[in-house]
């Protein structure tokens, strides 16, 4: 196995079924290689879709710690992964759980996702602010949560104002140039 291989096994991984008994492709936004797009599609070609064609899916996409520079390959790379989806795959496709969105995320999708995004893909986006909300849809056993996604779950519950851009991550930034507190460090495009 490469380097590579181990990574995108970080980044994007098969659990096990949802409470409606589909399969979970759980993606972790901070181990996805954004600069490895043409890696990541034949990682999901020969390590992925074989387990969910022709069967029901719902992706968990955890979007903690995601850094444009470093783990978010664009809305366009998104797009066009998804566009070359197999349709025996695509048609699989239920829902898209995004985990910890924040309000950068939230305010483009809901701006510009019903345009770059197909009616399909757009109306299947669940935004879940706290993993408690994702036990409604999850079995707890059957995903596996890496550790920085609850302490930054456990950090949004005591500081709610980050939700809302309205408050800055001090923690992740502490050897960083202060910043206007008005402004949140998590971004998405």
């Amino acid at each position: 196995m490469s380097s590579h291989e181990s990574e995108l096994d970080e980044a994007i991984s098969i659990e096990g079924n949802d409470k409606r008994g589909r399969r979970i492709l759980r993606i972790v936004g901070k181990f996805f290689p954004a600069r490895a797009a043409g890696e990541v599609m034949w990682y999901l070609e020969k390590r992925i879709f074989p387990q969910l064609e022709g069967r029901p899916f719902v992706v968990v996409y955890f979007h903690a710690y995601v850094n444009r520079g470093d783990n978010f390959p664009g809305v366009s790379s998104l797009r066009s992964i998804y566009e070359t989806l197999p349709p025996s795959v695509r048609d699989g496709l239920q829902a898209v759980h995004f985990v910890h969105p924040g309000l950068h995320a939230r305010l483009f999708f809901a701006t510009f996702g019903r345009f770059l995004f197909s009616a399909g893909l757009y109306g299947k986006m669940r935004y879940v602010s706290r993993l408690e909300f994702l036990w409604e849809h999850m079995r707890e056993k059957e995903i596996e949560i890496p550790e920085f996604v609850y302490d930054h779950d456990d950090e949004l519950e005591h500081r709610p104002l980050m939700d809302y851009g309205l408050e800055t991550d001090q923690h992740r930034h502490q050897d960083a140039p202060a910043m206007d507190s008005m402004h949140s460090l998590r971004c998405i495009s």
